[in-house]
């Protein structure tokens, strides 16, 4: 038993979503937020234990 190349959505119920391309899994970013929450939160616990002490 041979299975034809499929190019639309199979999940898809309805004529028109079944016409549309299946939908784009977002990709997973190797970006810096994790430094980025850090510095963030240095300067807000030194900017409060600054403005305490002064």
């Amino acid at each position: 038993m041979t299975r034809r190349l499929v190019l639309t959505n199979e999940a898809a119920r309805h004529p028109l979503r079944r016409s549309l391309p299946p939908p784009v899994i977002a990709s997973a970013k190797n970006d810096d937020q994790d430094v980025k929450l850090f510095l963030l939160s240095f300067a807000a616990f030194f900017t409060c234990f600054y403005s305490f002490i002064f």
